[in-house]
This record gives C-alpha cells, sequence and structure tokens, in this order.
C-alpha cells in the first residue's frame, strides 16, 4: 500500500480530469475510501483503461 492521495493529487498524478475521477468512484470504477467528505485513493491504483474503444491488432486496415 502506498501514500493516500485526494482526489486532486490523484489528478494531478495521473494527468486526469478532477470531476471525471469523482464519477469513476461513485460508479465503482476507481477503488477509493470516503473520511468525511473528501475521497482518498491509494497512489498504487492504476487508473482504468477506457473502455469506449477496442483494440484488434488482428483487424487489416
Amino acid at each position: 500500500m502506498g501514500k493516500l492521495l485526494s482526489v486532486t493529487e490523484y489528478a494531478e498524478q495521473t494527468g486526469k480530469d478532477v470531476g471525471n475521477i469523482r464519477r469513476m468512484i461513485i460508479a465503482g470504477r476507481l477503488p477509493a475510501v470516503k473520511i468525511g467528505r473528501q475521497w482518498i485513493i491509494d497512489e498504487d491504483t492504476p487508473f482504468p483503461a477506457d473502455k469506449r474503444f477496442k483494440e484488434n491488432k488482428d483487424e487489416k486496415k
């Protein structure tokens, strides 16, 4: 377990938007713990892959 980060700190570390991270936490796609009014995320938590795009390396162009 690494250092615990706020949503803002995690967003800065991953280069992602704070609002998107909060939405992902609420949707259950990003594990976090709520302490008071603040979400806390382990710094070792990888950012989930974007499932909107499917990689198909066998596809011929």
